[in-house]
């Protein structure tokens, strides 16, 4: 375990204040288990990692974070229905083959669901494409086009409309502006560059 960060991302101080203590979190694309040893620490959760790299699982497992290296969807399957207080998908959903197959199955297997992603309808995207005619480039999109990432890239009012369409609840939701820290007042699938929902059935 690593010694107790002082200084989080904003991003990550959201979910930490979503999370209740002693919870069983499941964290989809855990990358090198960040998160997850954030949790650890400060709401002493029951953790489990799934991710498809292996030296990002091999950093979680440095950290004293259990992670699965694999598909997530297989990984879910293998549990029954609510067995998870929680699962967190942050900064992966934009990047997944079938995101609404893994929020479905998320759904299942958890009480809730966080999901955190970039707005690719913020207002900095639109105008490159714009002005440029060519992808975006900034500090959030950072890859020339034969490099990128997301392979799905998503705004906040496509994110609304698939979980009314499919009878998702948002119960809560919190939108920061490019700077990925102060909060957007308004206008959010214009002026947010990050978008954090918690869901549920």
């Amino acid at each position: 375990m690593t010694t107790p960060v002082e200084k989080r991302t904003v991003d990550m101080q959201i979910i930490g204040d979503w999370v209740e203590p002693h919870s069983r979190v499941l964290d989809l694309g855990c990358g090198r288990g960040e998160l997850l040893d954030y949790l650890v620490q400060t709401k002493h959760v029951s953790a489990l990692g799934v991710d498809l790299d292996f030296n990002r699982v091999t950093a979680c497992v440095r950290r004293g974070v259990p992670a699965y290296q694999g598909d997530m969807v297989a990984c879910m399957a293998a549990f029954p229905a609510r067995h998870f207080d929680r699962v967190i998908c942050s900064r992966t959903v934009q990047e997944l083959a079938a995101p609404a197959t893994v929020i479905a199955e998320a759904l299942r297997v958890a009480r809730s669901v966080t999901v955190g992603f970039v707005n690719h309808a913020f207002w900095k995207n639109r105008l490159d494409l714009l002005v440029r005619g060519r992808k975006a480039r900034n500090a959030v999109y950072t890859t020339p086009w034969a490099e990128s990432r997301p392979a799905n890239p998503v705004s906040v009012a496509d994110f609304e409309d698939f979980c009314a369409e499919r009878q998702i609840k948002i119960t809560r939701r919190a939108l920061l502006m490019g700077d990925w820290k102060t909060p957007c007042p308004s206008l959010p699938n214009l002026l947010a560059g990050y978008a954090l929902y918690d869901l549920t059935r």
